[in-house]
């Protein structure tokens, strides 16, 4: 456990509550390496972080160090297919065969493009076994989902498409813009608002970013939601973790093959200060520093429910807008109902409150797994920030 830890950044007097309570996680959660940030209104009041680097806990955890922050790049990812909805160049309900008609095979002619952010395309596996190599591979991967056969009628479930929706949301970026999903964020939203998050990191990159720590098994006789949906090799849950191999090949998320790919879903790298940016901008209509990412009318329609209920994937009760989800029982986002974001495995967060106009992130290096999307880490946060408010 964590005796003493340096926490350096900066914090309004205002939020000390939030500065307290990211001490205490050190001690609480055994935290190695991670950083709080919150905008509020476009004025960021809290920037911390703290720790190290690494689980051997020799290299501290810097202002500019970065982390994987997994499927928080959803919500990242999401905010760039809005931005196309916005400026009339994505239709959320064409088919998405109108954009890339390779993916009209195997009966999905007539799923529209809002099935595929909002987790209702029933594609969140491949049944085929994949080749080593291949989620590093974007043709081979996309190919792949073009043939595949959804797993439900699409529309009528919503099942978490965990690495599969970078591919399916991205090849549709792809295929509008004639860009890949992290040039295009880069050029369009990543520069102009000064953000430090990447998807397909440079190698020169590599010295200030983090080491991911694995989540520990439960301990004998407990379980959570992923040994669950690794019970069954032959199940749809666990071909989605499984397959291709890479995604669960021990030590991958800390590889150059990982960091320099670009896989949408998951492997975003970045820090909190760049996700509460960006949330800060979408909680606020959509502006920052004279910045639009998106307009109020954009962000409404993102952000409205598209399923509720259990998950097909992971069991789990979800809410899911278009990209973003939305604050539930089993993914809390605060106490207002019209917060949206999205976490990522292991811990990392984002979300943007637009009641508030809060703008939330969150990001650390050792990953925990309990049996719901809300890790014990944020609720102190969270908690804080609205007791300061």
């Amino acid at each position: 456990m964590q005796t003493t830890i340096n926490i350096e950044g900066h914090c309004d007097p205002q939020f000390r509550g939030v500065g307290d309570a990211f001490r205490q996680n050190f001690d609480a959660h055994d935290e190695v390496g991670a950083a709080v940030s919150i905008v509020v209104d476009g004025e960021t009041v809290v920037d911390l972080w703290g720790g190290h680097m690494e689980a051997a806990r020799t290299q501290l955890w810097e202002r500019d160090t970065i982390v994987n922050v997994w499927s928080t790049t959803k919500g990242i990812v999401a905010t760039c297919a809005h931005q196309l909805v916005d400026q009339g160049l994505l239709d959320l309900d064409a088919p998405v065969a109108k954009y890339w008609p390779e993916f009209a095979q195997a009966g999905k002619k007539s799923i529209p493009v809002r099935y595929l952010l909002s987790h209702q395309a029933g594609l969140p596996a491949i049944r085929e076994p994949l080749p080593l190599g291949s989620a590093f591979d974007w043709h081979v991967m996309t190919e792949a989902l073009a043939k595949e056969e959804p797993w439900w009628e699409p529309g009528t479930k919503h099942g978490y498409h965990a690495f599969t929706w970078g591919w399916l949301v991205g090849e549709v970026m792809r295929r509008v813009t004639g860009q890949s999903v992290g040039t295009y964020f880069r050029k369009e939203i990543a520069e102009p608002l000064d953000l430090d998050f990447h998807i397909g990191l440079g190698a020169e990159h590599d010295a200030r970013t983090a080491e991911i720590i694995p989540a520990e098994p439960p301990p004998p006789g407990e379980t959570n939601f992923v040994m669950e949906m690794l019970r069954d090799p032959q199940s749809m849950p666990f071909k989605v973790l499984t397959n291709p191999p890479d995604l669960f090949t021990p030590g991958v998320v800390n590889s150059r093959e990982w960091r320099e790919a670009e896989i949408p879903a998951a492997n975003g790298h970045s820090n909190a200060r760049a996700v509460a940016r960006l949330y800060g901008a979408l909680a606020r209509g959509g502006e920052l520093d004279g910045i639009r990412v998106l307009s109020p009318d954009a962000i409404e329609q993102a952000t409205v429910e598209q399923a509720h209920g259990p998950d097909e994937v992971m069991g789990l009760n979800l809410r899911t807008a278009l990209g973003f989800v939305l604050t539930s029982p089993d993914a809390t986002l605060g106490p207002n109902a019209r917060a949206f974001g999205h976490s990522g495995a292991g811990g990392s967060l984002g979300f943007a409150d637009p009641d508030a106009r809060i703008g939330f992130g969150y990001a650390m290096n050792r990953m925990l797994q309990g049996d719901t999307l809300t890790d014990p880490r944020w609720a102190p946060l969270i908690d804080a920030v609205y007791a300061s408010i």
